[in-house]
Protein backbone atom coordinates (compact mmCIF):
# COMPACT_ATOMS: atom_id res chain seq x y z
CA UNK A 1 0.00 0.00 0.00
CA UNK A 2 1.22 3.14 -0.94
CA UNK A 3 2.12 6.09 1.62
CA UNK A 4 -0.74 8.84 0.55
CA UNK A 5 1.94 11.31 0.62
CA UNK A 6 2.98 9.72 -2.27
CA UNK A 7 0.01 10.93 -4.16
CA UNK A 8 2.39 14.07 -4.61
CA UNK A 9 3.79 12.93 -7.82
CA UNK A 10 0.45 13.22 -9.48
CA UNK A 11 0.10 16.71 -8.46
CA UNK A 12 -0.04 19.15 -11.09
CA UNK A 13 3.09 21.98 -10.85
CA UNK A 14 0.86 24.73 -10.82
CA UNK A 15 0.34 23.25 -6.82
CA UNK A 16 3.30 25.31 -6.18
CA UNK A 17 3.28 28.94 -5.42
CA UNK A 18 5.87 30.83 -7.87
CA UNK A 19 7.04 33.41 -5.67
CA UNK A 20 9.53 36.31 -6.54
CA UNK A 21 12.92 37.17 -4.43
CA UNK A 22 10.90 39.93 -3.12
CA UNK A 23 8.20 38.23 -2.64
CA UNK A 24 9.96 36.45 -0.42
CA UNK A 25 11.58 38.75 1.50
CA UNK A 26 8.16 40.62 1.65
CA UNK A 27 6.62 37.17 2.91
CA UNK A 28 9.56 36.17 5.79
CA UNK A 29 8.99 40.00 6.65
CA UNK A 30 5.73 39.60 7.52
CA UNK A 31 5.64 36.18 9.26
CA UNK A 32 8.97 37.82 11.58
CA UNK A 33 6.23 40.65 12.26
CA UNK A 34 3.27 38.13 13.27
CA UNK A 35 6.15 36.04 15.54
CA UNK A 36 7.00 39.31 17.24
CA UNK A 37 3.09 40.08 17.93
CA UNK A 38 2.95 36.79 19.18
CA UNK A 39 6.11 37.22 21.43
CA UNK A 40 4.38 40.40 23.20
CA UNK A 41 1.46 38.26 23.78
CA UNK A 42 3.37 35.58 25.34
CA UNK A 43 5.69 38.04 27.62
CA UNK A 44 2.43 39.61 28.77
CA UNK A 45 1.09 36.49 29.83
CA UNK A 46 4.40 35.57 31.09
CA UNK A 47 4.68 38.36 33.05
CA UNK A 48 1.58 38.20 34.82
CA UNK A 49 2.70 34.96 36.10
CA UNK A 50 6.04 35.77 37.17
CA UNK A 51 6.88 34.93 40.48
CA UNK A 52 5.03 31.58 40.38
CA UNK A 53 7.46 31.03 37.11
CA UNK A 54 10.91 32.36 38.95
CA UNK A 55 9.57 30.01 41.79
CA UNK A 56 9.53 27.21 39.18
CA UNK A 57 12.83 27.86 37.06
CA UNK A 58 14.90 28.05 41.04
CA UNK A 59 14.00 24.78 41.38
CA UNK A 60 16.60 22.95 39.53
CA UNK A 61 18.77 25.75 40.17
CA UNK A 62 18.32 25.63 43.95
CA UNK A 63 18.63 22.48 43.86
CA UNK A 64 21.79 21.96 41.55
CA UNK A 65 23.61 24.33 44.24
CA UNK A 66 25.70 22.48 46.90
CA UNK A 67 24.46 22.33 50.05
CA UNK A 68 25.96 24.46 52.90
CA UNK A 69 26.63 26.91 50.29
CA UNK A 70 25.14 30.14 51.03
CA UNK A 71 21.38 27.88 52.03
CA UNK A 72 21.57 27.63 48.29
CA UNK A 73 21.29 31.09 47.19
CA UNK A 74 23.32 33.13 43.98
CA UNK A 75 24.76 36.02 44.26
CA UNK A 76 24.21 39.55 42.86
CA UNK A 77 27.28 41.25 41.65
CA UNK A 78 25.36 44.31 39.96
CA UNK A 79 22.74 46.97 41.00
CA UNK A 80 20.74 45.76 37.67
CA UNK A 81 21.24 41.93 37.59
CA UNK A 82 18.26 41.15 39.93
CA UNK A 83 15.73 43.48 37.54
CA UNK A 84 17.73 41.38 34.41
CA UNK A 85 17.07 38.23 35.92
CA UNK A 86 13.64 38.87 36.07
CA UNK A 87 13.26 40.20 32.86
CA UNK A 88 14.80 37.65 31.22
CA UNK A 89 12.74 35.11 33.10
CA UNK A 90 10.14 36.54 31.27
CA UNK A 91 10.65 36.72 28.12
CA UNK A 92 12.31 33.11 28.15
CA UNK A 93 8.28 32.35 29.70
CA UNK A 94 7.15 34.35 26.62
CA UNK A 95 9.15 32.10 24.05
CA UNK A 96 7.55 28.75 25.20
CA UNK A 97 4.48 30.27 25.13
CA UNK A 98 4.60 32.08 21.73
CA UNK A 99 6.18 28.66 20.40
CA UNK A 100 3.06 27.26 18.94
CA UNK A 101 2.54 30.32 17.13
CA UNK A 102 5.74 30.88 15.78
CA UNK A 103 5.78 27.25 14.21
CA UNK A 104 2.76 28.27 12.38
CA UNK A 105 4.27 31.12 10.98
CA UNK A 106 7.02 28.72 9.97
CA UNK A 107 5.14 26.91 8.20
CA UNK A 108 2.74 29.37 6.58
CA UNK A 109 6.20 30.68 5.13
CA UNK A 110 7.41 27.17 3.57
CA UNK A 111 3.91 26.60 2.85
CA UNK A 112 4.07 27.89 -0.91
CA UNK A 113 7.09 25.21 -1.98
CA UNK A 114 4.81 22.40 -1.15
CA UNK A 115 2.20 20.49 -2.80
CA UNK A 116 -1.29 20.90 -1.78
CA UNK A 117 -1.62 17.88 0.03
CA UNK A 118 1.40 18.63 1.69
CA UNK A 119 0.27 22.17 2.72
CA UNK A 120 -2.66 20.37 4.75
CA UNK A 121 -0.41 19.20 7.53
CA UNK A 122 0.00 22.16 9.36
CA UNK A 123 -1.87 21.03 12.64
CA UNK A 124 0.16 17.58 13.02
CA UNK A 125 3.62 20.02 12.06
CA UNK A 126 2.61 22.47 14.31
CA UNK A 127 1.48 20.15 17.20
CA UNK A 128 4.46 18.00 16.50
CA UNK A 129 6.92 20.89 16.48
CA UNK A 130 5.74 22.43 19.73
CA UNK A 131 5.71 19.04 21.65
CA UNK A 132 9.60 18.67 21.18
CA UNK A 133 10.39 22.05 21.68
CA UNK A 134 8.86 21.88 24.86
CA UNK A 135 10.24 18.39 25.54
CA UNK A 136 13.36 19.52 24.90
CA UNK A 137 13.04 22.54 27.14
CA UNK A 138 11.70 20.14 29.80
CA UNK A 139 14.73 17.65 29.54
CA UNK A 140 16.74 20.81 29.91
CA UNK A 141 15.22 22.19 33.32
CA UNK A 142 14.71 18.63 35.07
CA UNK A 143 17.94 16.55 33.87
CA UNK A 144 20.13 18.54 31.32
CA UNK A 145 20.61 21.90 33.62
CA UNK A 146 21.07 20.06 37.10
CA UNK A 147 23.08 17.75 35.87
CA UNK A 148 25.83 19.68 34.53
CA UNK A 149 25.42 22.69 37.05
CA UNK A 150 25.76 19.92 39.67
CA UNK A 151 29.15 18.70 37.71
CA UNK A 152 30.72 22.02 37.90
CA UNK A 153 29.46 23.12 41.00
CA UNK A 154 31.49 19.77 42.71
CA UNK A 155 34.67 21.44 41.74
CA UNK A 156 33.85 24.70 43.21
CA UNK A 157 34.37 23.78 47.23
CA UNK A 158 37.85 23.33 48.48
CA UNK A 159 40.33 24.50 50.50
CA UNK A 160 41.14 27.12 47.94
CA UNK A 161 37.65 28.41 46.66
CA UNK A 162 34.15 29.16 48.02
CA UNK A 163 31.31 27.94 45.02
CA UNK A 164 29.21 31.46 44.95
CA UNK A 165 27.55 31.37 41.60
CA UNK A 166 25.90 34.30 40.35
CA UNK A 167 22.55 34.81 38.92
CA UNK A 168 23.50 35.64 35.41
CA UNK A 169 26.30 33.32 34.61
CA UNK A 170 23.32 30.59 36.34
CA UNK A 171 20.43 31.65 34.31
CA UNK A 172 22.57 32.52 31.10
CA UNK A 173 23.70 28.82 31.33
CA UNK A 174 19.92 27.55 32.16
CA UNK A 175 18.62 30.00 29.05
CA UNK A 176 21.17 27.98 26.63
CA UNK A 177 20.36 24.68 27.80
CA UNK A 178 16.45 24.96 27.57
CA UNK A 179 16.81 27.02 23.92
CA UNK A 180 19.51 24.86 22.82
CA UNK A 181 18.04 21.10 23.54
CA UNK A 182 14.78 22.55 22.41
CA UNK A 183 15.85 23.34 18.93
CA UNK A 184 17.80 19.93 19.30
CA UNK A 185 14.84 18.24 19.69
CA UNK A 186 13.54 19.25 16.47
CA UNK A 187 15.34 16.62 14.65
CA UNK A 188 12.52 14.18 13.62
CA UNK A 189 10.56 17.03 12.13
CA UNK A 190 13.72 17.50 10.16
CA UNK A 191 14.50 14.15 8.90
CA UNK A 192 10.74 14.15 7.56
CA UNK A 193 11.19 16.74 5.36
CA UNK A 194 14.50 15.36 4.13
CA UNK A 195 12.63 12.07 3.75
CA UNK A 196 9.52 13.81 1.78
CA UNK A 197 12.57 15.47 -0.40
CA UNK A 198 13.71 12.32 -1.09
CA UNK A 199 17.17 13.13 0.05
CA UNK A 200 17.09 10.69 3.09
CA UNK A 201 16.29 7.17 3.15
CA UNK A 202 15.84 4.57 6.35
CA UNK A 203 18.72 2.24 4.80
CA UNK A 204 20.65 5.67 4.40
CA UNK A 205 20.28 6.73 8.08
CA UNK A 206 21.70 3.24 9.47
CA UNK A 207 24.49 2.38 6.96
CA UNK A 208 25.89 6.32 8.08
CA UNK A 209 24.89 5.58 11.38
CA UNK A 210 29.16 5.68 12.13
CA UNK A 211 29.29 8.92 10.92
CA UNK A 212 25.99 10.57 11.98
CA UNK A 213 27.18 9.31 15.72
CA UNK A 214 30.83 11.59 15.26
CA UNK A 215 28.79 14.25 13.63
CA UNK A 216 26.36 14.24 16.74
CA UNK A 217 29.26 14.37 19.23
CA UNK A 218 30.95 17.36 17.13
CA UNK A 219 27.87 19.23 16.99
CA UNK A 220 26.89 18.78 20.90
CA UNK A 221 30.64 19.89 21.35
CA UNK A 222 29.83 23.21 19.34
CA UNK A 223 26.22 23.57 20.65
CA UNK A 224 26.56 23.13 24.22
CA UNK A 225 26.83 26.03 26.60
CA UNK A 226 30.09 24.93 28.00
CA UNK A 227 33.39 22.86 26.91
CA UNK A 228 33.71 19.99 29.36
CA UNK A 229 32.50 16.66 28.32
CA UNK A 230 29.86 16.37 31.28
CA UNK A 231 27.64 19.28 29.12
CA UNK A 232 28.74 18.13 25.80
CA UNK A 233 27.58 14.56 26.98
CA UNK A 234 23.75 15.54 27.79
CA UNK A 235 23.51 17.64 24.56
CA UNK A 236 24.59 14.59 22.59
CA UNK A 237 22.95 11.93 24.45
CA UNK A 238 19.21 13.09 23.82
CA UNK A 239 20.32 13.71 20.03
CA UNK A 240 21.79 9.88 19.78
CA UNK A 241 17.92 8.78 20.88
CA UNK A 242 16.38 11.52 18.28
CA UNK A 243 18.50 10.23 15.77
CA UNK A 244 17.16 6.48 16.00
CA UNK A 245 13.63 8.35 16.31
CA UNK A 246 14.34 9.90 13.11
CA UNK A 247 15.36 6.55 11.30
CA UNK A 248 11.35 5.66 12.05
CA UNK A 249 9.76 8.37 10.73
CA UNK A 250 12.06 8.58 7.91
CA UNK A 251 10.99 4.95 7.13
CA UNK A 252 7.19 5.50 7.70
CA UNK A 253 7.02 8.97 5.32
CA UNK A 254 10.03 8.03 3.28
CA UNK A 255 8.74 8.79 -0.65
CA UNK A 256 8.78 5.74 -2.23
CA UNK A 257 10.38 5.13 -5.85
CA UNK A 258 8.52 4.56 -8.81
CA UNK A 259 9.96 1.52 -9.37
CA UNK A 260 8.41 0.17 -5.56
CA UNK A 261 5.01 1.66 -6.90
CA UNK A 262 4.88 -1.44 -9.93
Amino acid sequence: MRDSFDDDTTEDASDHSRMSFLEHLDELRKRIIYCLYALIAGCVVSFSFLTRIVDFIMVPISSAVIPGTMAGKMLISEPSEGFMFNLKIGLLGGVLIASPFIFMQLWYFIAPGLYAREKKIVIPFVFSATLLFLSGAWFAHTYAFPITWKFFATFGNNAYMFYMPTVSSTFSLYVKMVLGLGIVFQMPILAFFLARMGIVTARFMIEKGKFAILGIFIIAAVASPGTDMMSQFVFAAPMLLLYLISIVVVWIFAKKRKSEDV
